[in-house]
């Protein structure tokens, strides 16, 4: 290992000043839970959709099918998704995401959700 790197330090050191004077650990506490709520508003309205969770801006869309197809069109649509497994969709969203572009996001997965439940029946 290679641990003490002064200019890894110095970019360590620099990265927990911003987050500490922008006060980013707020608005990502504050972004995340709004991130959440608009989830689960996709969870009440689509039955494909089996559990929305998460812990800030770390969150997952659980769905009763495979996920690939979703992220594909997710992409054409200029939303980038990852997987957490077969059936879940993954949100890791920089800090600095703003409500307006969760909303962006919410409005895309919202189109995908109503397509993909139309391909199977849950």
């Amino acid at each position: 290992t290679f641990g003490g790197n002064p200019v890894a330090c110095a970019a360590a050191a620099a990265t927990i000043d911003v987050i500490l004077r922008e006060n980013l650990l707020a608005h990502v506490e504050k972004v995340g839970k709004y991130f959440l709520e608009r989830l689960k508003d996709l969870q009440s309205k689509h039955r494909i959709v089996r559990e929305a969770r998460g812990l800030g801006l770390m969150l997952g869309l659980e769905l009763r099918v495979e996920v690939l197809n979703a992220i594909l069109e997710a992409v054409r649509k200029g939303v980038l998704l990852l997987d957490a497994g077969r059936n879940v969709l993954r949100f890791l969203p920089p800090f600095i995401i703003t409500e307006k572009e969760v909303d962006e996001v919410i409005v895309v997965l919202d189109e995908i959700l109503n397509g993909e439940a139309g391909r199977i029946r849950c």
